[in-house]
């Protein structure tokens, strides 16, 4: 099922759409949907990873366990070096007094 939504813009803005959508070799209406489509999939994305970040934040807080700066990157560069990495353990940080 479809709905109809009357979408108001700027003449020179539809005029750019007109041309953008005609390079594309699609319509006005097509290349409107197609922006609307990628521009919800991205705040859906963002909306996602947003979330998924707060989990493992508060798991984070929760636990107290993080890894050192130090050690994190040696393990994303023998991760980008296609080497078997290792999980490195976690330990509380020593308290700044």
């Amino acid at each position: 099922m479809s709905a109809t939504t009357t979408v108001r813009m700027p003449d020179q803005l539809k005029s750019r759409v007109t041309r953008a959508a005609k390079r594309a070799g699609t319509t006005p209406h097509g290349f409107i949907l197609d922006a609307i489509a990628e521009k919800t999939a991205a705040a859906e994305h963002r909306h996602d990873f947003h979330a998924l970040a707060d989990k493992r934040y508060t798991a984070i807080v929760r636990s107290g366990k993080t890894l050192p700066w130090t050690t994190a990157r040696k393990h994303l560069e023998r991760l980008l070096a296609t080497k078997p990495a290792q999980r490195s353990a976690t330990h509380k940080p020593a308290r700044k007094a």
